[in-house]
């Protein structure tokens, strides 16, 4: 792994791995990394929600 290429320190020193990463290592992990090329768990910043229903009584 090459710093700046697969992954950089941010400003907390936490390692943070890049999109070309992610593409190298070619699958989705499924943790919404913050520059996941799959784009799994963002939904571009719309608000999403879930119509619940109620069951049928009778």
């Amino acid at each position: 792994m090459e710093e700046g290429v697969d992954y950089y320190l941010n400003e907390d020193g936490l390692m943070v791995f890049t999109a070309a990463y992610h593409l190298k290592r070619g699958y989705c992990c499924k943790n919404k990394c913050k520059h996941c090329p799959w784009n799994f768990g963002k939904d571009g910043g719309r608000k999403t929600s879930k119509i619940q229903t109620k069951p049928n009584s009778k």
